[in-house]
């Protein structure tokens, strides 16, 4: 049985703690220190509560919004997901593209070539046609993976499966690896947000989440870090998730023209076609809850491409979303000026 948590707050720092203090084996996979533990299973209970707000962790939400999004593209583009995360050119072969990486061609054009199978659409049918189907998997790794000579990027990930039980949806990750400190964290934010996009095509609520991992290790080059995060935690025990903003839901409906159109806006920002204050992010034709993303990928387009930094805007962001960003960049936290609106 995994371990049961209302939210991956609870499941993060329990797992983390676990591997980092009490891990099975030590290793050296590819010349890199690790602890490591096998065969980790855990529950939660409420995957929309998907992410980690403890300040020391410094989670990077812009990054977890884009590389959802990035998934829901079907792009392996690098100069899309490096944008948020440079570091990540270091998977790429050619520099232009990632494999391993990009799940957005496996989830969208699996086996490619002229007949590509859109598993995505797949996994709907299947469960529409049958609400008590155990087929609705979307295969991510590849055997061919490791045939590769030399391959530096190949999928963490082995499959995503969709379950419909009790009249809600359900979702289950299976990995063959897992940081247990970073990778964790971005990785169960994109499934669950997965999850969370396909219950809302489908008219129902989100069950609740499963992550089951081969291999769940902390590299030694995280261990000061991750020894922070994990005394932060201790010095707030008694401290619940309930007592910090709680991660906004997507609006019931299918959000796929939502999405269309958040992907539309981020390639604008991305490459500095456009610039979009506090007053245009509330003119956007979007719900709310993809007006906030779009407004997470303007404030990171004034990070990257250095120009002022727009009060207003971080100021508009709700609460939870406010927090994390000026804890990621502190340099963001800045009231507006009153005086020249």
């Amino acid at each position: 049985m995994p371990d049961v948590f209302a939210h991956f707050q609870a499941a993060y720092l329990d797992q983390l703690r676990r591997t980092y203090y009490a891990s099975e084996y030590v290793n050296t996979p590819r010349g890199n220190p690790s602890r490591e533990r096998l065969g980790v299973s855990f529950r939660i209970e409420d995957p929309v509560q998907r992410h980690v707000w403890l300040p020391s962790r410094r989670t990077n939400i812009i990054f977890n919004f884009a590389e959802a999004l990035w998934y829901l593209s079907g792009s392996d583009r690098l100069d899309f997901i490096g944008y948020y995360a440079p570091s990540i050119a270091n998977y790429s072969k050619d520099g232009e593209t990632l494999a391993g990486t990009a799940y957005g061609p496996r989830i969208f054009h699996h086996g490619g070539g002229a007949t590509p199978t859109n598993q995505w659409d797949s996994v709907l049918a299947t469960l529409r046609e049958d609400y008590d189907s155990k087929r609705a998997v979307m295969q991510i790794f590849e055997g061919a993976e490791l045939t590769v000579p030399g391959n530096i990027d190949v999928a963490c990930t082995l499959a995503l499966q969709f379950m419909i039980r009790d009249d809600a949806l359900h979702g289950v990750g299976f990995m063959r690896a897992n940081d247990a400190f970073r990778g964790v964290v971005s990785d169960v934010f994109s499934f669950t947000f997965l999850l969370e996009m396909m219950a809302t095509q489908l008219g129902l609520p989100v069950g609740t989440y499963i992550h089951q991992v081969g291999s769940f290790h902390v590299y030694e080059s995280d261990a000061t870090w991750g020894h922070r995060v994990l005394r932060e935690a201790e010095n707030v025990a008694g401290r619940t998730l309930a007592e910090a903003p709680p991660f906004p839901r997507m609006p019931a409906e299918d959000n796929w023209p939502h999405v269309r159109e958040v992907l539309r806006l981020e390639e604008l920002l991305r490459t500095d076609t456009v610039r979009l204050d506090a007053v245009a992010l509330a003119g956007l034709d979007l719900p709310g809850y993809w007006r906030d993303v779009v407004a997470l990928f303007e404030i990171q387009r004034q990070l990257r491409h250095r120009t002022k930094v727009d009060a207003y805007v971080v100021a508009a962001l709700p609460d939870l979303y406010y927090d994390l960003v000026i804890t990621k960049w502190p340099q963001l936290r800045s009231e507006p000026d009153t005086d020249a609106a």
